[in-house]
């Protein structure tokens, strides 16, 4: 930070020790503007030639710090010049030009705003003439190309506008004067002085609730796989953070000056410069690369700035996820120092008075803060590394830990070796953190944040800030698996039972629930090894349950869960959950209702930890229904699976049931039926088939008329399309052309022929943002667009012209169609994974038609930027695909579906 004193940054001896080269644009700028006559073009080309010359020194891998003096530079000089040129000297010498901001730091960006102020007297205000002026001076700002942001104020308006403001008063904090009049400065500085405005306790408790809105902005994560460099959690904010309150309270000029005054340690400073270094870095890079003001590390900036920096792909990561475990092990680091130098700050700004209070003969509570009793305590009792974390559990009341502990936790890190992992006492500690009634998410984040889990747990220390380069996995692993870790344990609380009644009634009936949170730990642990995460991670959880003391079957049924945590999902959301085979295969897997449990839990917790977006009303519905029928089977008995008469009958008795408060008699309802196959029934929940029978028993025309019915609340969590017409082989295309253009989703599509030569379509759709529909007008808009494609197909584009969004354009996953025979249901499944994109499924219907091919059905699934679709199909004669048909198939979808590079 730089005082107000200063004119002149390289006068400045509260700066960073940086080593300025000369620089001739610089030095010859007053004299270039001179001789170009001021020309508004000149100063935009001498702008332009300085952006240029940073850019190539910057991709010359010069230090980032000198860069962003050197453009602070710059701008003095220019700044003083154009005060000198257009203001008049006595008007020039009575009012003061200061930088505020980031500018008045003397760090500038290549398109950081440049933040000013003009002081002016206020015993003598500004003639209309002068005002002219300076509206001059500020209108050639911008005109030659300066993003300004700029203020006219007196000293007392200052005072009285950061009053209201405490970013005001931040922003007027970092002044530094360029040009003008000194003793305006100092009456600044005296009004805003913490006696007058703003004392430092306010201040400081300001910028921290500052600080928090900011993070839960960004989801209170710093591992958010676009995050911005700059306001992100760990990200330069938070450490400017710092130096604000220091200079406010403190009087400090830099943090140089805090490890004076024995504030910071000097290993403390050195990681804080590091960081600051490489957030420099980045956000240099990316106003270089975008040539714009842009603070985002957005996917397609990623890619371009691990080039630039020079990272390679290696076997198993890529190169950009090696720059991004880089960024996200730094913002690590700050969110770290940045708690534990706010924390030692508020015991200088807001000291408490209070006695300590013994907790035991290691810790104690003072102030509301737990701590150690003595300096050395983790070197002499190692174990209270962990026991900390119990005992914040323990006392909720306590607000945090201490900044001489959370120093010590790190100076005592290299404690936790193999000699304190294999401690009982230790894994006791560890198991009572996990068992705990409240804290328990809290208090494996703190350990993530200290360092602590990753040492205890050496396989989960590799995985922070790993990060997959996809939009599947909106958080990176370690993120991630304390996400779905928060999700188990909102479940087990039941003040969160309305959130999801089911899962938690379940949770919170398991016998052991820390089995659960070990298979979460644990269930991607091994992410970028290479072979079969779930596998590998399954045998890392296996070991560490037995060496924790676990039973061998807990020990195995954590293993299990971990190498099985996918499975549920993929089966769901892949496989005909309908098919009484499916579901006896799955509980064969599972063998009993305890697993069946656990396995339930463990995957909709990761779903929901894996991205926002990704878990809605229809994945939920359909992970509970197959679960139900698992469980059923399980109680049935394994040696008694349902057969497909049974279930038909049974799916026929249940429609019936809710067809009877309606008095549909039986002959309207067999009437209804008459034309529809086995497979129908089969494959149908009896609501759906409940609701069919009701429009078609109602109406005149019954079964021999067009239908097309839209029913917004489904119990499935979706809206509901049906679609009965005349059997046409382009409806699949044109009904899902209609539906993705109106901006649905659509994730299930069943398609069945009636004897009577009509189909019965029915489709499960949502709106783009995972809701069901229940807008009246956008249910009538769907119903017309539909209408309109079936009576009149040739008003109806078989196409859809919406865009892909920009996250999903910038990836280009390969295309794979894999067909397979299903000798069993009479058909053949086509395994699609392609890019997701607006019209996928109608070019899909397209193909379907031309290759004369038949669609049963549709288990649709979005992955991130990837589609994972199966298709069931069958030939004209509904027979399953041959040999060429299937490779003819398989080839066509392919070529049609790959994107160009």
């Amino acid at each position: 930070m730089v005082s107000f004193q200063q004119a002149s940054l390289e006068d400045d001896d509260s700066s960073p020790a940086v080593e300025m080269p000369a620089w001739p644009l610089l030095d010859r700028l007053p004299q270039r503007l001179v001789e170009e006559g001021w020309s508004r073009e000149a100063c935009r080309a001498l702008i332009d030639a300085a952006q240029q010359e940073l850019k190539q020194r910057f991709l010359a891998e010069e230090s980032v710090e000198v860069l962003v003096r050197a453009r602070a530079l710059f701008i003095d000089t220019l700044l003083r010049a154009t005060w000198g040129h257009l203001l008049e000297p006595a008007l020039g010498g009575r009012m003061a030009l200061l930088a505020v901001g980031g500018y008045g730091r003397g760090e500038l960006h290549p398109y950081s705003d440049v933040d000013i102020l003009i002081l002016v007297p206020g015993d003598a205000p500004l003639t209309a003439p002068e005002r002219a002026q300076v509206e001059g001076f500020i209108t050639f700002l911008w005109d030659i190309g300066l993003e300004v942001g700029n203020s006219v104020r007196t000293a007392a308006e200052c005072a009285e506008e950061s009053a209201a403001d405490v970013g005001v008063m931040t922003t007027l904090l970092e002044a530094r004067l360029l040009v003008g009049d000194e003793s305006l400065v100092f009456a600044m500085r005296e009004a805003l002085a913490p006696a007058k405005v703003w004392p430092s306790h306010r201040f400081f408790e300001a910028k921290l609730a500052e600080q928090r809105d900011r993070h839960l902005k960004a989801n209170d994560t710093a591992y958010n796989l676009e995050p911005n460099v700059k306001n992100g959690p760990g990200g330069l904010r938070d450490l400017q953070t710092i130096g604000w309150v220091a200079k406010r309270h403190f009087g400090a000029d830099s943090l140089d000056e805090l490890v004076q005054k024995g504030f910071i340690t000097p290993a403390e400073l050195r990681k804080l410069k590091q960081a600051q270094s490489f957030l420099w870095k980045a956000r240099f890079g990316l106003h270089v690369l975008t040539g714009r003001h842009e603070d985002r590390l957005l996917f397609d900036h990623q890619i371009k700035l691990a080039r630039a920096f020079g990272y390679e792909d290696a076997t198993y990561t890529l190169a950009v996820e090696q720059l991004m475990q880089r960024y996200y092990r730094t913002v690590l680091d700050v969110s770290f120092l940045n708690e534990l130098l706010l924390q030692a700050f508020r015991d200088a700004i807001l000291p408490g008075d209070s006695a300590p209070q013994a907790i035991n003969a290691r810790f104690q509570i003072r102030n509301e803060y737990l701590e150690t009793t003595s300096p050395d305590m983790f070197s002499r009792y190692p174990s209270a590394l962990l026991e900390l974390f119990v005992l914040l559990q323990q006392h909720p009341e306590v607000r945090g830990v201490s900044a001489d502990t959370m120093r010590a936790v790190a100076r005592h890190l290299w404690l936790i070796d193999e000699e304190f992992r294999q401690n009982p006492r230790h894994h006791r500690l560890f198991l009572e953190i996990l068992r705990a009634p409240v804290g328990v998410t809290h208090e494996l984040r703190r350990m993530n944040t200290y360092g602590v889990l990753g040492r205890y747990i050496p396989a989960f220390g590799r995985i922070v800030g790993r990060m997959q380069y996809d939009l599947f996995h909106a958080y990176t692993v370690d993120a991630h698996t304390l996400f779905v870790v928060s999700n188990l344990r909102r479940l087990a609380m039941p003040k969160f039972d309305h959130e999801l009644p089911k899962l938690s009634s379940i949770m919170q009936q398991l016998p052991k629930p820390e089995i659960v949170y070990l298979a979460a730990l644990f269930h991607d642990i091994a992410k970028g090894r290479g072979g079969d995460h779930s596998e590998l991670g399954s045998v890392d959880a296996e070991a560490f349950c037995l060496e924790q003391g676990l039973s061998p079957y807990d020990a195995r049924l954590v293993a299990w869960l971990v190498r099985q945590h996918l499975t549920l999902s993929v089966t769901a959301q892949k496989k005909d959950i309908g098919d009484p085979a499916v579901v006896s295969e799955f509980a064969q897997l599972v063998g009993d209702e305890s697993r069946l449990d656990y396995l339930y839990l463990l995957t909709c917790a990761d779903v929901r930890g894996t991205n926002p977006k990704l878990w809605n009303s229809w994945k939920a519905s359909l992970f509970q229904e197959f679960y139900e029928s698992v469980r059923a089977a399980l109680r049935r008995g394994l040696e008694k699976p349902i057969d497909e008469e049974q279930l038909l009958a049974e799916n026929k008795e249940a429609a019936r049931a809710l067809l009877a408060p309606q008095k549909i008699d039986a002959a309207q309802i067999e009437l209804a039926w008459a034309p529809l196959s086995a497979a129908y029934f089969l494959r149908h929940s009896p609501e759906e088939i409940a609701w069919f029978t009701q429009l078609a028993a109602t109406r005149e025309g019954g079964v021999e008329e067009p239908l097309v019915a839209v029913q917004p609340h489904r119990q499935r969590g979706t809206t509901a399309v049906l679609i009965y017409a005349p059997h046409r082989r382009h409806g699949f295309a044109r009904a899902t052309a209609v539906l993705d253009q109106l901006g649905l989703t659509i994730v299930d599509a069943r398609i069945t022929p009636a004897s009577n030569g009509f189909s019965l379509d029915l489709y499960h759709v949502l709106e783009d943002n995972g809701a069901p529909i229940t807008d009246t007008e956008r249910v009538e808009e769907m119903q017309q667009s539909l209408w309109n494609s079936l009576r009149r197909p040739e008003d109806s584009p078989l196409g859809v012209s919406r865009r892909a969004p920009r996250q999903v354009r910038m990836f280009n996953t390969p295309t794979r169609v894999t067909i397979t025979r299903d000798a069993r249901n009479d058909r053949s499944a086509v395994e699609l994974v392609a890019g997701d994109r607006p019209g996928l499924l109608c070019d899909v219907g397209k193909v379907l038609w031309e290759e004369r091919v038949d669609l049963l059905g549709a288990r649709v699934s979005t992955i991130g930027e990837r589609a994972e679709d199966v298709f069931y199909v069958t030939d004209l004669q509904q027979q399953p695909l041959g040999e060429a048909a299937a490779a003819q198939l398989q080839a066509r979808l392919v070529a049609t579906l790959t994107r160009p590079n």
